[in-house]
């Protein structure tokens, strides 16, 4: 395509949407792309905090493992 055909394509879509659903639809796809990177930044952290919340899962169940030992090592 050239140049003129884009600047034609262009004139056409500002005459059927308007420039201000055209601004609202810039907005909302720059929130999209704004969330979407924030997403992806808090996935990248994620599996450190999964890796966490496991590691803290396991010693919890230790922990009652080795009270449910203690306890029956003090019952004849």
């Amino acid at each position: 395509m050239s140049v003129w055909h884009l600047l034609i394509l262009a004139f056409v879509v500002v005459m059927v949407f308007g420039t201000g659903k055209l601004s609202g639809i810039g907005s909302d796809f720059g929130s999209a792309i704004r969330g979407f990177k924030r997403n992806l930044n808090d996935e990248d952290e994620s599996p450190s905090k999964a890796q966490d919340d496991m590691e803290v899962a396991a010693l919890s169940s230790e922990s009652s493992v080795r009270q449910a030992d203690s306890e029956r090592v003090d019952k004849p």
